[in-house]
């Protein structure tokens, strides 16, 4: 009964605790948005694959990549990791197919190819898969201690 009182005391002294919890939730909560706008452009970047141009000599698909900062939330103070902007690889060369009748083809009958890896894609998208689990599982234990400290309260 002594260390219940206590652990009352000091919660309800200080807010503290409450806070640090609600913040763990925010920052886990903005760190799954931003994995699902990086599986996104994954899901882009696979679904473009094959895509190349239409006519000769035409630039096919060019990946996408996303970039990630972490940011001040304007309505809480916290810190949280959000998308700073998604561009286009233009690191990795595209790379060429010889097939002189398809009409994207050049003079000397090479198609470019899209600069999408299938192993780069999958990849990134268990790496990205895996930091939503993560995030899920983190938000879970802040609700879970959110839901213990209530019910030593009663």
């Amino acid at each position: 009964m002594r260390i219940i009182l206590s652990l009352l005391l000091i919660i309800s002294s200080s807010p503290v605790s409450a806070r640090n919890l609600s913040e763990a939730i925010e920052q886990s909560a903005a760190g799954m948005k931003t994995q699902s706008a990086r599986m996104k452009v994954i899901a882009q970047n696979i679904a473009n694959s094959g895509s190349t141009g239409t006519t000769p000599g035409a630039e096919p698909y060019r990946r996408k990549i996303i970039t990630l900062k972490q940011k001040v939330d304007p309505e809480t103070g916290n810190m949280v990791v959000k998308v700073d902007r998604i561009g286009r690889d233009y690191r990795t060369p595209f790379s060429a197919k010889y097939d002189p009748n398809h009409p994207a083809a050049d003079n000397n009958g090479y198609v470019l190819l899209p600069n999408v890896s299938s192993t780069t894609e999958k990849l990134d998208m268990k790496e990205s898969e895996r930091s939503y689990e993560a995030n899920l599982g983190a938000i879970g234990t802040s609700k879970r201690m959110y839901m213990n400290t209530l019910d030593l309260l009663r």
